[in-house]
């Protein structure tokens, strides 16, 4: 009789769309705009200055690195 032979299945790593830097830079990202909108719900004076220039622009730089993150190429090296 003869052998069959079943073919092998080649499987092959998809690489992840970013890199560790990436990844961490976006969780960096989200832990500063999370502390931003926390500074803008935190305490009861509605107009304070922490709340009106500091929050927002926290935020705004946690959604910066975040582009940042995203748009960063990876290194030639890996």
């Amino acid at each position: 009789m003869a052998q069959k032979n079943t073919p092998v299945k080649e499987t092959h790593e998809e690489p992840f769309v970013f890199q560790k830097s990436n990844y961490m830079m976006l969780i960096l990202s989200i832990a500063i705009v999370i502390l931003g909108f926390i500074i803008m719900a935190g305490d009861t004076d509605i107009y304070s200055p922490s709340k009106i220039v500091i929050a927002p622009i926290i935020v705004l730089i946690g959604f910066a690195i975040g582009f940042i993150a995203i748009l960063k190429k990876p290194s030639q090296n890996s």
